[in-house]
């Protein structure tokens, strides 16, 4: 039996990016991506008024159109109601994969997989601790080939600093920064290699703050150029600090296997603190203090239990119809 088509649909935002895509490589059938442009005014809709949904995709993303594929994973808000759209106009036969809770047709999903601080109702869900992303085993073995030179010279143990920013519910102000980098300058002071891998909601602003601090130390602060040292920091680091404003760095980071300290922020929600709450509890995470501290958990890998569940289904649905 041939493998199963697979399209991965998103709206284009690298958070739902990484997730579908890194399930439909956990899943390891040949797969497209399908990056959506959706047009006004469907965009600022919500998915139960869009008339048309397959019309709304604008010229300059991808267009969905038969032959329909065997599996469709969609991730985000404005690909619930095309991915719905797909399903439908296959007759049911596209099997529907939907990462984190649609709020929207929920009972024709084929299956939902939501983490379990934002819980999903329904038989067809798959709860994770955490969220799906890109990070394998050999994800990691990859990026530490590619950058073990570029990070030879910093002293071990190495830690590797994963630097979010504001968002809707925390708030990385000036002060918690400047607190971070004394911290980071005293790990350095004290035999540590620093390396830290700013976000975009980091901003150039808070960056400067950081070099500022850390001037005079051996910490690597990478400055936006070249290849992102992400992968390769996480596959070198002994251990890992990230701060908590991301459910997905942190998950990520915990796919590492390598000790997790929390860099907690201002803010916060209750589904966030239901999250870190939950990764604490399973021994994954601690929250940093200055300290790096050393313990050992089975590393974090929702995603390949998600594809094993697909497959799973999938084989169900083959021998229904065989």
């Amino acid at each position: 039996m041939a493998a199963p088509s697979v399209w991965a649909v998103h709206d284009g935002k690298i958070g739902m990016a990484n997730q579908v895509i890194g399930l439909a490589e956990a899943l390891g059938f040949p797969f497209v991506e399908k990056r959506l442009a959706v047009r006004a005014p469907w965009r600022h809709l919500t998915p139960h008024l869009w008339l048309q949904p397959l019309a709304a995709l604008g010229a300059s993303g991808d267009r969905l159109h038969p032959p329909w594929p065997d599996v469709l994973i969609a991730c985000g808000r404005l690909a619930t109601a095309p991915a719905l759209a797909v399903k439908r106009a296959s007759g049911g036969r596209v099997f529907w994969v939907q990462v984190q809770d649609p709020r929207f047709a929920r009972r024709e999903v084929d299956l939902m997989v939501a983490p379990a601080h934002d819980p999903a109702p329904g038989d067809n869900v798959l709860r994770t601790l955490g969220a799906i992303h890109r990070v394998s085993e050999a994800q990691l073995a990859e990026g530490a080939r590619r950058f073990a030179a570029q990070f030879a010279p910093l002293p071990r143990p190495l830690v590797a600093v994963l630097l979010g920013g504001d968002n809707r519910v925390y708030r990385l102000t000036a002060a918690r920064l400047a607190l971070l980098a004394d911290q980071l300058a005293a790990l350095a002071r004290a035999g540590y290699g620093i390396a830290v891998t700013p976000s975009r909601r980091t901003g150039a602003e808070k960056e400067r703050l950081l070099r500022e601090r850390l001037a005079g130390s051996s910490a690597y602060i990478w400055d936006g150029t070249g290849d992102n040292p992400y992968f390769g920091l996480l596959g070198l680091a002994d251990a890992v600090l990230v701060t908590g404003d991301s459910v997905s760095m942190v998950s990520e980071a915990a796919a590492s296997g390598k000790p997790v300290h929390v860099i907690e922020l201002e803010g916060g929600s209750e589904k966030f603190e239901r999250f870190h709450q939950a990764m604490r509890e399973a021994g994954i995470t601690r929250p940093f203090s200055g300290v790096i501290e050393s313990w050992r958990y089975a590393p974090l890998d929702d995603t390949a239990r998600a594809a094993a569940e697909i497959r799973h289904r999938l084989a169900l649905r083959f021998a229904e119809v065989a």
